[in-house]
């Protein structure tokens, strides 16, 4: 198979990526951007199996969502995914799904580092992408994102214990897993009303099968005029240690 510089699949909006609003929802869009991230890695010889034979894994640290308009039900669209290069530690990734008529509908970036299994440190990612495709000027997303600060206003709002569907192969809590937790503890009808939104998150430290973390929240900017938008932060906490898992911020747009 020939190495590509953009992963491209046609793909349609099936009815378990939707919600209510009969549109996709946002960790429907994530988990596609996964299968994207997968495929071409495996594509340009940096894969899963490829990367431990070197004792080596790709680690998602952060993540950068927009929405600008949510497919619906039965839409045929496109998912692409390329590399952008690397900052310092980061190797970048970026990601689109576009409509039938070639328009962006949602953009991402994504942040990624290449941990060392056995030290359990993370290494330079020039190595790894030598001969990887750089993909100058094709920016889905215009900056690399930073990590978020912390917010002092956050409340415990939910528990969740990581059950067997949160967790991937690695043995951890998938990325996609996070924002279905942050989606189900806020109002579900503020969600299926959201016509656009802005995912923000860094991954922080992983969570394994049978640990509980404590989600906590706020809502940062409280806005409900029919046409503004209303930012919440989110915090994940492991309970038996402390660490904070992750930490987001969700805006949403009616």
């Amino acid at each position: 198979m020939d190495k590509l510089a953009v992963w491209s699949e046609g793909c349609l909006t099936r009815f378990n990526a939707i919600d209510t609003s009969d549109t996709m929802t946002l960790d429907a869009a994530l988990g596609v951007f996964q299968e994207m991230a997968v495929s071409h890695a495996e594509n340009l010889g940096v894969g899963r199996e490829a990367m431990a034979r070197t004792g080596q894994v790709w680690i998602l640290s952060r993540m950068s969502v927009q929405v600008d308009r949510r497919p619906s039900y039965g839409e045929t669209v496109t998912a692409r995914s390329w590399p952008r290069g690397w900052e310092k530690l980061f190797a970048i990734r970026d990601y689109d799904i576009r409509d039938s008529g070639g328009a962006a509908v949602i953009r991402a970036r994504s942040c990624w580092i290449i941990i060392d299994m056995e030290k359990r440190r993370p290494l330079r990612p020039q190595a790894a992408l030598e001969g990887i495709p750089l993909n100058e000027g094709m920016d889905a997303l215009p900056f690399v994102p930073a990590g978020l600060e912390k917010r002092p206003t956050l409340r415990k709002t939910e528990e969740r214990r990581a059950v067997y569907t949160d967790v991937d192969y690695n043995g951890h809590v998938n990325n996609v897993s996070y924002v279905r937790w942050m989606e189900n503890a806020l109002d579900p009808a503020l969600i299926e009303r959201a016509k656009k939104s802005r995912l923000d998150i860094n991954y922080m430290n992983e969570v394994r099968l049978g640990e509980t973390v404590d989600i906590l929240s706020a809502e940062i900017e409280t806005v409900r005029e029919e046409s503004r938008d209303a930012l919440f932060a989110f915090e994940g906490k492991k309970a038996q240690d402390g660490q904070v898992a992750f930490r987001a911020e969700l805006r949403l747009w009616p």
